[in-house]
């Protein structure tokens, strides 16, 4: 008895713990991820005798091209979707009509310089909404902040990693110290594979995406089929909540309720394609994480650290789900986190559900 309490004081521990310090523990958890992702790579040009500094940077180079040129993309169209505000607001009416003039008033109201731009950006924000902009603009930079400060931890923890797997061996304790360097290979090897096959999943279905909206007539085709390919990488919700930017655009430039329905089937069928196909070719295997999991965790992602906890949580519980099925004291999370038939055919256990 006290032995389950001391864990649940423990576990509650971690989690105010996890709490408080988001502002340590996101960037760490991002770079670890990262690291992870970046080890086969780095490896890989070590053997091919460049030096550690030379394949870390080199690795990072390459995700840092990746990363700028998707957002330049999404930029470039972002800045297309805002020139077409004038022509959505003649098709449009009523609400829509005063948000779509807000919108452009704000924007044609800003001054281009000086303490100017942010007296009048105050201005035209309704009253209470200060508060609000002032939190937004931090949340900003400090997105800009970590994005300056992952790929140096990043960089870090690969080039001091053997120290880090010295420490864990030393917390492992002697039962699972013998299993830990399979547990990281396998950890390390099949999670790096996931992420760059899932990567290139993400690219794919944003492709088929937009030339669905594209063949549809959907301006900005091309923003709305990446964002909806990003946003998957939130389970389940992601693919819901971007489906209702261009359904939303598309109504309101044509006034005709068949096109929403057109961007529903786009999604519809290449969430098909991407399930049934496109993963299984690309990826060839899952996180082995059930449904029921992945959705809990999901939401506890995001009141324990909100978009980043969402984002970031699944795959480190995928992971605990790797160890656990080699280490007999975990079967219980393996079972709990796991995909796998508990009782399949011709089992030994009863079921006495019924």
């Amino acid at each position: 008895m006290n032995q389950t309490r001391d864990r649940f004081l423990i576990t509650l521990a971690v989690i105010a713990l996890l709490y408080v310090g988001k502002a340590i523990f996101i960037p760490l958890c991002y770079s670890l991820l990262l690291a992870m992702v970046l080890y086969p790579m780095v490896s890989g040009l070590e053997k091919r005798g460049l030096s550690r500094a030379l394949s870390i940077t080199a690795a990072l180079l390459v995700v840092i091209v990746l990363f700028s040129g998707i957002v330049v993309l999404l930029m470039w169209q972002l800045h297309a979707f805002l020139n077409q505000l004038p022509a959505l607001r003649e098709g449009s009416s009523g609400i829509v009509t005063h948000l779509v003039d807000r919108i452009q008033q704000t924007i044609d109201g800003i001054p281009r310089s000086g303490v100017a731009r942010w007296e009048a950006l105050l201005a035209v924000l309704p009253e209470g909404l200060g508060g609000f902009f002032l939190k937004a603009m931090d949340s900003v930079f400090g997105m800009f902040f970590n994005l300056f400060l992952i790929p140096i931890l990043t960089a870090l923890l690969l080039y001091d990693r053997r120290r880090y797997v010295l420490v864990l061996s030393v917390f492992a304790g002697s039962s699972l110290r013998p299993l830990l360097p399979d547990i990281l290979h396998r950890s390390v090897h099949n999670f790096a594979a996931f992420v760059v096959g899932t990567a290139k999943v993400y690219i794919i279905v944003g492709v088929l995406n937009s030339l669905g909206l594209a063949i549809l007539g959907v301006d900005n085709a091309i923003l709305f089929g990446m964002l909806s390919a990003l946003m998957t990488i939130i389970p389940y919700v992601g693919i819901m909540i971007s489906s209702l930017l261009p359904m939303s655009v598309v109504w309101i430039a044509t006034g005709n309720a068949w096109y929403p329905l057109g961007v529903v089937a786009v999604y519809a069928a290449v969430q098909y394609l991407e399930a049934n196909l496109i993963f299984p070719k690309v990826v060839g295997h899952q996180l082995h994480v059930n449904t029921m999991a992945s959705i809990v965790i999901v939401l506890a992602g995001a009141l324990l650290w909100g978009v980043s906890g969402m984002i970031l949580l699944l795959p480190f519980m995928a992971i605990l789900k790797t160890v656990s099925s080699d280490v007999p004291s975990m079967r219980g999370i393996d079972l709990l986190l796991g995909d796998e038939d508990p009782d399949p055919p011709g089992s030994s256990v009863p079921d006495k559900s019924g």
